[in-house]
């Protein structure tokens, strides 16, 4: 007897992790994001436009007006870059003429943070202009944006690959 309630405790426990362990990574049913505010998210999405044409096309005096003086670049294979001056330089070495960017449409969700600006968090591709049958597959990327009196600028920007 003591066997079969061990053995039933076990089966009940193992069943409730299981359980329990499949439902936390999933996206709940039916969600879809709703821009908290609209004209917050439609600036934003206008904002990552004009700075991926520039970046696509090398404008990197476009490019240092839009990032903030006190950047913060977290790349997860390249680490923390603080230096606006050293990511431009490195941006024209490395990616000027050899990589473009595309984000995936409908991915982009924008968070309004009170008296500072946004949260952009979306999917983006990148393609390797060198090798055009080269694969590119969606990354996750966040940038935040800080709205001054006139202008958004990119203060940090978190990119995963």
């Amino acid at each position: 007897m003591k066997n079969v309630f061990a053995y039933l405790s076990l089966i009940i426990v193992l069943s409730v992790f299981s359980c329990a362990s499949e439902h936390t990574n999933d996206i709940e049913e039916g969600y879809i994001y709703v821009p908290i505010d609209q004209e917050i998210h439609n600036e934003i999405v206008a904002m990552d436009s004009v700075f991926f044409e520039a970046y696509n096309t090398c404008d990197i005096e476009k490019q240092a007006f839009i990032y903030s003086d006190s950047i913060e670049f977290f790349h997860d294979q390249g680490g923390l870059m603080t230096s606006k001056k050293d990511l431009l330089e490195g941006t024209e070495k490395n990616i000027c003429g050899k990589v473009t960017r595309e984000v995936v449409k409908g991915s982009i969700e924008v968070y309004p943070i009170n008296k500072y600006g946004a949260v952009q968090i979306g999917l983006h591709k990148f393609y390797n202009n060198q090798e055009s049958d080269s694969p590119s597959h969606p990354s996750k990327f966040i940038i935040v944006w800080k709205k001054s009196a006139i202008h958004w600028k990119i203060t940090k920007v978190i990119s995963l690959h």
